[in-house]
């Protein structure tokens, strides 16, 4: 089999495109389609991949009509490429299979995919990749449950252009113990922080730095430390990694605000080479957040907790 993996492009001029900023840097996007090359991993390993991430160049006919099947991976943000991928899909006549949180949140979107995956693709990829061999894919496959993360196999960087990027990505942890209103993390991945072990975690730092990348690292985690006991562990084996190869990383994350009431965490963060983290704040309204299920964020003092973790020397975005 012959799989084209293919990353739609982001919407123009939105947050995720960063479409002003990249020229400044001399990169042609922020990250790397994890998804992608995460399930590149999980494919046989006698099938024959490319990968093709359309935030850094165009998707041409030619390479639809190379493939046996076309693989997506999407966000909401990537919905019109995606529906441009699927249509050229369709007149070409390559079978294209739609994945990702986009479809799994609202697969009634979807139209004109002829494979379509709801949930995460550890739980039903392997049938998908064996009905496809034996010639019977079926039209939607279902992942049950939340799969553990020793189950996800280790990405495929060697397939990206890491010079292609401003930062390359790495997952720890799936899911958020939180449940605000307007998030779809909760219910795509569930409540329960589930995580790498702190071997399998150097062993992507390994294959990520045998690439040659030297630089900034997102941990994409949606909320690092949603198991403050389990982060601090991977903190520390963090650490140790970084000391052992002189710091080539710098690391970023995710995080929920009362990150900041915990010294010894944010300590560990800074000591593992972590210097900036993207906050949920949302709104400084009270009842605002009380509304949208945010509680942890109605208990706090939003600008004291942002000056206590500017202290430890992590950025606040």
């Amino acid at each position: 089999m012959k799989a084209l993996l293919v990353y739609p492009a982001h919407q123009p001029q939105t947050y995720w495109s960063f479409c002003g900023a990249m020229g400044y840097i001399g990169r042609k996007a922020a990250l790397p389609p994890l998804s992608l090359v995460t399930i590149a991993a999980m494919l046989p390993r006698h099938w024959k991949l490319r990968l093709i991430d359309m935030n850094i160049a165009p998707l041409q006919d030619s390479d639809l009509m190379w493939a046996d099947v076309v693989l997506t991976s999407s966000m909401v943000v990537q919905a019109e490429s995606l529906d441009d991928v699927i249509a050229r899909c369709n007149r070409i006549g390559v079978p294209v299979a739609a994945g990702g949180p986009y479809p799994s949140i609202t697969p009634e979107r979807i139209t004109g995919a002829d494979h379509l995956f709801i949930g995460e693709a550890e739980g039903a990829l392997a049938a998908f990749a064996r009905d496809l061999e034996q010639g019977r894919g079926k039209r939607l496959y279902r992942a049950e449950g939340y799969p553990a993360l020793e189950d996800s196999p280790i990405p495929r960087f060697d397939l990206l252009d890491v010079q292609a990027y401003a930062s390359m990505a790495v997952q720890h942890s799936r899911g958020c113990p939180f449940s605000c209103e307007f998030c779809d993390i909760w219910k795509l991945y569930g409540r329960q922080h589930r995580v790498k072990e702190a071997d399998r975690m150097a062993a992507e730092l390994n294959a990520l730095y045998a690439t040659g990348w030297r630089g900034s690292v997102f941990f994409v985690d949606d909320n690092f430390i949603g198991n403050r006991r389990l982060a601090k562990e991977a903190l520390q084996a963090l650490g140790r990694w970084q000391e052992d190869h002189r710091f080539p990383f710098q690391f970023y994350t995710e995080a929920s605000v009362n990150l900041s009431s915990d010294d010894d965490l944010m300590q560990l963060m800074r000591g593992a080479g972590f210097d900036f983290v993207f906050l949920g704040i949302e709104t400084p309204d009270v009842d605002s957040l009380i509304g949208a299920n945010k509680q942890v964020n109605a208990n706090l003092d939003l600008l004291e907790s942002v000056h206590r973790i500017q202290a430890h020397g992590i950025e606040v975005s």
